[in-house]
């Protein structure tokens, strides 16, 4: 038994430019857990649609921006698979008018709160992998992204936040802050700082308080590593 009057499908393909041979997908992908409706939700589809949209987003990036290092290609990856932007992907396909969900928790705009939406377009993205090919996953991906791939809303993290997120993405210690030496007179020091990270040469940073000598540590190793221009 079809769980979409041909109408309603037909609607749903042409929004998100796919038909599915297996709509039992495209059921589960659009279902939330609130209804008992279906028995299945998005939530497994939603861990797959996780990875198939990092990958995708990942290649396009590698292949887009030359130029770019590790560093800068992995903030803009991270500000692209967020849960908002994900969300805002969804708004794209009005993708709160498709979503399956209770008839208590529509009535509260469950169907508009952005988590839910970025939940299943990860699914969504998932689905259509599964129903068809990677190629098709990633033509969704790209057209649902387009705009947010030209120009990516990306949050400029402090030195030493950005440092620590990668060393940490890297099973590396947090990195260690040594004050090197203090000089000048009390009302106007100047610290020197050296920062150090696992099995990289230390670099320092110069400035008139122990904080900014430690930003500016980080800022140096993070240019000096090619992390982040």
């Amino acid at each position: 038994m079809n769980s979409f009057t041909p109408a309603r499908l037909d609607k749903i393909t042409e929004r998100i430019g796919y038909r599915f041979s297996n709509e039992a997908l495209l059921t589960e992908a659009l279902t939330h857990g609130s209804t008992q409706q279906h028995k299945g939700d998005y939530q497994r589809l939603e861990f797959l649609g996780d990875r198939v949209l990092g990958l995708l987003i990942a290649e396009h990036l590698f292949r887009s921006h030359p130029k770019d290092g590790e560093g800068q290609l992995t903030h803009v990856l991270s500000s692209l698979v967020r849960s908002e932007a994900c969300a805002e992907a969804g708004d794209t396909i009005g993708l709160s008018d498709l979503v399956i969900i209770g008839s208590g928790e529509r009535a509260k705009g469950m169907n508009l709160n952005r988590t839910v939406l970025g939940d299943a377009m990860e699914a969504l993205v998932a689905a259509i992998y599964l129903d068809s090919n990677l190629e098709e996953a990633r033509s969704f991906v790209l057209r649902c992204w387009d705009t947010q791939l030209r120009a990516p809303k990306v949050a400029v993290k402090d030195p030493k936040t950005f440092l620590q997120e990668w060393a940490l993405a890297r099973a590396l210690p947090i990195p260690a802050y040594n004050v090197v030496s203090r000089e000048g007179p009390e009302h106007e020091p100047v610290f020197v700082v050296a920062v150090e990270v696992k099995d990289r040469a230390p670099a320092e940073g110069t400035a008139k308080s122990k904080r900014a000598a430690e930003m500016d540590a980080a800022e140096q190793f993070l240019k000096r590593e090619g992390i982040r221009p």
